[in-house]
Formats: structure tokens, C-alpha cells, sequence
């Protein structure tokens, strides 16, 4: 009986601590009508709006570089960069520094095999050498971010060579 009565005592004080004084249905809203992006002006009957954004939309501003390879593999339990994607890094580079506003996040990627400690360290060792090759052809640090994803999201499905190639990689996403 004092145990069942101690257990109900703890359940009870868990629940409390869930409790919360936060109204999820009350959620403020701000009018910053002024600011650039997505603005909220008062529609009818009172209800806003959300007006939507102007985005750029010229291809090749958008796009990046034209014709030019975003996806740089890798040999297995490598993160050097091979000879035949110095020419799509030097594209991007020149497209970077001509257009300095201009962002770009290199995601590393690797095959399924391994920890996923270790594949998010492998990945991260891909992007990096991406971003660094960049770097030292001029782009600003400042425009380049370099993330891993490890084994998490695959390009190609399958456990043989042919997908694994297509899975160490590092893709080049603009922003």
C-alpha cells in the first residue's frame, strides 16, 4: 500500500511538471508591415494577409554557375577532392566572387557503411575540403557554409559499389 502510494504520488508530481501556464491557442501576432520579406497587412473583416515575397528570378542568379557540376564524389574513406572536379570548383568560385551577395551551403555526404559518429565526421571532412578548395581560390568565407549529413540522406539506394559512389559526395546548394 506505501509503495502503491509513493508511485502515485510520483506519477502525480510528473504530470504537474508537464503542466504549463503557456495558452497554445493565444499566439501573438505582430504587424512589421514595414520590414523586408513577407509582410501582414489587415485583410477583410479584420483578418491579415500575408503578402508574398519578390524573389530574384533571374535562372542564373538563382541557379548558379550554368552547366557546371554541383555534386563532387569522393573515393571511400576519402575526403580528397579528385583532379576531374577542380574545374566545377573553380566555376563556382568565379561565380561566387562575381556575385558576392551570393551564398552557398556544401553538404557532405557518405556511403551507409560505418558508425554514423563516424560518417558525420567523414561528411564534415568532405564539405570542409569544398569550402577550403573555394577559399583558396578567393571566395570569402563568409559566403560558404559547410554542413555534414553522413549517411542520413542518400543519393542512390542499394548495397554495392554503384550506389555507395553515388552516395560519397558533396553537393554544392545555393542560397
Amino acid at each position: 500500500m506505501k509503495q502503491s502510494l509513493l508511485l502515485a504520488a510520483a506519477f502525480a508530481a510528473a504530470l504537474a511538471g508537464c503542466a504549463s501556464g503557456v495558452k497554445l491557442d493565444d499566439v501573438p501576432v505582430e504587424d512589421r508591415a514595414g520590414r523586408t520579406g513577407a509582410a501582414v497587412t489587415p485583410g477583410a473583416g479584420g483578418q491579415t494577409q500575408v503578402q508574398p515575397v519578390q524573389a530574384d528570378t533571374a535562372a542564373s542568379s538563382q541557379a548558379g554557375p550554368v552547366n557546371v557540376a554541383r555534386v563532387i564524389y569522393f573515393d571511400y574513406d576519402s575526403y580528397v577532392i579528385k583532379p576531374e572536379f577542380q574545374r566545377a570548383i573553380e566555376a563556382h568560385a568565379q561565380f561566387l566572387k562575381q556575385n558576392g551577395a551570393r551564398h552557398v551551403v556544401i553538404e557532405g555526404h557518405t556511403d551507409e557503411r560505418g558508425g554514423r559518429e563516424y560518417n558525420l565526421a567523414l561528411g564534415q571532412k568532405r564539405s570542409e575540403a569544398v569550402r577550403r578548395a573555394l577559399e583558396l581560390l578567393g571566395v570569402r568565407d563568409a559566403q560558404v557554409e559547410a554542413v555534414s549529413f553522413g549517411k542520413e540522406k542518400p543519393a542512390a539506394q542499394g548495397a554495392d559499389e554503384t550506389a555507395w559512389a553515388q552516395n560519397r559526395r558533396a553537393e554544392i546548394a545555393y542560397r
